[in-house]
């Protein structure tokens, strides 16, 4: 598959009569947005806010980070089986809004929603505090079931950044990429010197709210697949999972997955990136055996030499990471797994939940238990209702003058586990 994608970048965002976008603005008309959003009978009320970088404003909780793309040319539309109709996607030529997102937030229904801070120690560690970001607080109808209301609030989310999106359709790129994938036999003949490397991704599961979505269908339903690398930048996989903030994937980091853009800038040159394999996080050992066998099997059959596997989430699928590279790695196939860790407060705890001698190659995200102190910020987007019981934080989370000690756990994408986050090694 060949995919062009076109980078405009947003440089301000502004509320306006009418949405456009000029001169590198975008505009945004909220009757328009909120009439977008409104569509589905389960969200009683949205409220949209902008939060820009350096601002004392913090966004809590959050839900899901979307960026807006619309398919100019080639098979399909962006968020396929979602929004648009399941054609499959990942050719042409697609648009991307750089530098915003929109930002679902509202009612917490789990623990494990997020805080974005634009300013102060929180931003340092969250990839979002560097973004435009149109918020959009959704309230639930009343006596609506928890996974109703989740699922009402994302899909608002991608029908909003389907309408921004839009808006870029007849602009002129201020740059364009190309991505370009071969067929297996193509690759052979192309780079018979280089080795032959994929990556398997490994996708949020493990139960109700803890949904990834592929091409409209529930993680839970699949079995391990090959994708082309170009079909995630066209929203083909998306996220509708309440795992921790600081490691679940958030819907703007599948569509700018940073090892397939790394593996893609080394294709041809150090490597021959032959594919994109998909598994899912599972909660029962039957499943988690299913799922480990046919992506060995899958590594097998591909003839790789090597593969990289993402985690998403701690504990319980650190068993499924670990049990998809020892038998990867039983298969001929060198291995390396890129995880977080949850070493506890002092750093003196076992990091995963699970281990093996054949897991000897690793790149970790960062200790999720880390604590930070994140002072009081002069404005709220959503509510701090729900502050002490989010993942990472406690009844001694709020103190009196206002600041938040918790967990790095608390913050999107603090310890994310495709490593799209500010944290590094010295």
């Amino acid at each position: 598959m060949r995919l062009e994608l076109g980078h405009i970048y947003i440089k301000d965002i502004q509320f306006a009569a009418e949405s456009k976008i000029e001169d590198g603005i975008l505009y945004v008309s909220e009757e328009a947005a909120r009439a977008v959003a409104l569509e589905d009978e389960k969200i009683k009320s949205v409220s949209f806010d902008i939060a820009k970088p350096g601002e004392s404003v913090r966004i809590t909780p959050v839900k899901d980070v979307i960026e807006p793309r619309v398919k100019v040319e080639g098979r399909g539309g962006i968020f396929p089986g979602v929004i648009a109709k399941v054609d499959t996607v990942g050719d042409g030529k697609t648009y991307a809004l750089k530098g915003m997102a929109v930002v679902t937030a509202g009612k917490i229904v789990g623990f494990q929603e997020g805080i974005i801070d634009m300013t102060g120690p929180g931003a340092d560690y969250t990839p979002f505090s560097q973004t435009l970001n149109l918020v959009m607080v959704c309230e639930p109808v009343d006596g609506i079931k928890p996974h109703d209301y989740e699922a009402a609030v994302r899909f608002a989310g991608f029908r909003v950044a389907t309408y921004i999106g839009e808006l870029a359709r007849d602009l002129t790129p201020d740059e364009t990429k190309v991505y370009e994938t071969c067929t297996i036999k193509e690759g052979m003949e192309k780079y018979p010197d280089l080795p032959r490397v994929a990556y398997v991704q490994m996708l949020q599961s493990q139960g109700l709210l803890h949904d990834t979505y592929v091409y409209g269908v529930d993680a839970k339903k699949i079995v391990p697949t090959i994708m082309s690398p170009t079909e995630v930048m066209d929203g083909a996989i998306v996220s509708g999972n309440c795992v921790s903030a600081c490691d679940k994937n958030p819907t703007y980091v599948h569509l700018n997955n940073p090892v397939v853009e790394d593996m893609f800038e080394q294709h041809g040159k150090t490597i021959n990136f032959v594919a994109h394999i998909i598994t899912n996080e599972n909660v029962y050992l039957a499943d988690k055996q299913r799922s480990s066998d046919w992506t060995a099997k899958l590594c097998k059959m591909l003839d790789l030499d090597g593969a990289i596997v993402s985690q998403e989430g701690f504990g319980n699928p650190d068993t499924d990471l670990i049990m998809n590279c020892k038998k990867i790695e039983a298969e001929g196939v060198k291995t390396v797994i890129i995880t977080d860790e949850y070493a506890g407060r002092d750093g003196k705890s076992q990091s995963l939940a699970d281990a093996d001698p054949a897991a000897d190659a690793v790149v970790t995200g960062g200790n999720a238990n880390q604590v930070i102190i994140l002072p009081k910020l002069d404005k709220v987007i959503g509510t701090l209702d729900y502050v002490t019981k989010i993942a990472g934080a406690s009844e001694e989370t709020l103190r009196e003058d206002g600041s938040l000690e918790v967990e790095l756990q608390v913050l999107t994408g603090a310890t994310n586990e495709t490593g799209f986050n500010k944290l590094s090694a010295r």
